[in-house]
């Protein structure tokens, strides 16, 4: 299926067709051709975006109303907000607009559009809604939260008893992209808030505008040239699904692509001695992990889970398949960020995984099924896993998939056993305790797809209670310590076995400077880049 904003102009064309070329030694000067697996890809609505892929190139198309910009990555600003003023109690929250700012469409950037933006988020109510929906926003009380003050202020207020520092911080996420709400609504259908068309469309006033998506093929970025940090240094970007990371290699050993996002270790090994391609290194929010489903009658063991722990050949996998690219890391918050556990107390013990299994009366082991993606190097680690746990009687069958067909499945807790990955949404330790610890209501019917802990199935009501406690805490010190016991109450109790953190290797010819890719999935940028 294809999805166009406009009709490719005929420059647009002509580079598509010189990147098709095998012929072709390199790419347009103008222009940054990457390679990736974008097979995660189910839609562009920023109210809805919630894959790895997606997260970066919204992070190009919109500008947030908090921001951390390619300049300085550890510094929170603000995005569309040039200042803000909290409340004495600490509950209302006033943005003051930045002036002279409009998006692609030519319209400018309004109080009404930030407004529109966070409660068209709320009354959708996609699976990233819970980000800012966790302030005690819903669809019948947030029109009245936020408000239009005047032409540059808008407000939001808050019910919960969160930090406005949090706050702030969520507000930095892609839910808080700020969409045209004129141009959004002209497209609006039955009620439906411009949803179907924002799905393979763009408005926003970031660096780049969507010219086109085609599925499973490429994306096509065009620069715009009157963003507020000035025009981009090329005119377009261009992302193609090569699934294959040999595909990738020889696509930049040939120079018919600027950059590779994917390659594997032996790939980056094989390469380094090429005085036309750098490496570079990225260490990224990015974890990887299994979880059990607690509703599947084995799985559901705590003693199960445990002995899976000690079923996984930690450093043998770092060390081989994945060297350079992930390192161990066994708790839910990744290390390098502000409130880390870095412990690593688990290594293959299959004598104790085959006690802990005893103790829960599976002596003999059990069948499961794995499911993960099909990109690497999901199926390495999987079949690894599979070796390790038949050494305890576990027959694990595996079945690869697509994020599109896996994430669905995986929020109607139809799995068993999922090997997966998990990136931040914002920069404050809140956001990964809220995903794997905070399940308020583990009923069914609650639907709370954002929450791992309820896609597992498991919830402890003393663990609720800590990671409440700890997002509401306003001294640091006590904070951060609250945090770190969650993170070891969690090694040990909950549904998890966390394995690794992502450090991102991307290859480049060196004609290509400038690209920014910080801890999280959605801290990439493009708008720096020159050749």
């Amino acid at each position: 299926m294809l999805h166009i904003t406009r009709s490719l102009s005929g420059v647009v064309c002509a580079a598509l067709l010189a990147v098709g070329a095998t012929a072709q030694a390199a790419t347009p000067k103008d222009t940054f051709v990457m390679a990736k697996d974008i097979a995660d890809i189910i839609t562009m609505d920023p109210a809805e975006v919630f894959e790895l892929t997606t997260g970066e190139i919204i992070a190009n198309i919109y500008d947030r109303i908090m921001m951390f910009e390619p300049e300085n990555l550890q510094k929170l600003v603000g995005g569309v907000a040039e200042s803000w003023e909290i409340s004495d109690n600490g509950k209302t929250i006033t943005f003051k607009l930045r002036d002279g700012l409009k998006f692609h469409s030519g319209n400018p950037v309004r109080p009404e559009d930030v407004e529109f933006s966070l409660e068209r988020v709320v009354k959708l109510n996609k699976t990233p809604a819970f980000i800012i929906t966790q302030f005690g926003w819903n669809a019948e009380n947030v029109d009245g939260l936020i408000k239009v003050v005047d032409d540059r202020h808008v407000s939001v207020t808050i019910t919960e008893e969160f930090s406005p520092g949090l706050v702030l911080n969520a507000l930095s996420a892609g839910i808080a992209s700020v969409v045209d709400k004129k141009l959004v609504l002209e497209h609006e259908k039955d009620g439906d808030l411009g949803y179907d068309w924002l799905k393979s469309n763009s408005a926003g006033s970031g660096a780049f505008s969507l010219k086109s998506w085609k599925a499973n093929e490429t994306v096509v970025l065009e620069a715009n040239p009157d963003y507020r940090h000035g025009a981009p240094g090329t005119k377009r970007v261009i992302l193609r699904h090569v699934s294959e990371p040999s595909g990738q290699r020889l696509l930049l050993e040939k120079g018919d692509i600027d950059m590779a996002r994917n390659l594997t270790p032996d790939q980056i090994k094989g390469i380094r001695d090429n005085a036309d391609i750098a490496i570079d290194g990225y260490p990224k929010g990015t974890i990887v992990y299994m979880a059990a489903n607690a509703s599947h009658p084995i799985l559901g063991k705590p003693q199960v889970v445990q002995a899976l722990r000690h079923l996984a050949d930690y450093k043998g996998m770092a060390n081989s398949f994945l060297a350079g690219q992930f390192v161990v890391h066994q708790a839910f918050w990744p290390g390098g960020l502000w409130a880390a556990y870095t412990d690593t107390p688990y290594s293959l013990d299959v004598a104790k995984a085959k006690a802990l299994l005893a103790e829960a009366g599976h002596a003999d082991g059990f069948e499961v099924r794995i499911d993960t993606l099909t990109n690497s190097p999901f199926p390495e680690i999987s079949q690894s896993l599979q070796a390790t746990l038949a050494d305890a009687g576990i027959k694990a069958q595996i079945t690869t998939q697509e994020g599109k067909t896996l994430w669905p499945k995986y929020r109607a807790r139809k799995h068993e056993i999922i090997l997966a990955r998990w990136s931040p949404d914002y920069v404050d330790p809140h956001s990964n305790a809220d995903a794997f610890a905070h399940n308020p209501d583990n009923r069914m019917e609650a639907k709370l797809t954002g929450v791992l802990a309820w896609r597992n199935a498991w919830a402890k009501d003393d663990v609720n209670k800590l990671a409440v406690q700890a997002r509401n805490e306003l001294d640091l010190d006590k904070r951060e310590g609250l945090y770190l016991d969650l993170q070891k109450r969690l090694q040990t109790e909950g549904p998890y076995v966390i394995l690794f953190q992502q450090n991102e290797q991307v290859a480049r010819r060196k004609n290509l400077q400038g690209f920014v890719s910080g801890s999280n999935f959605d801290l990439v940028f493009y708008r720096n880049v020159t050749k």
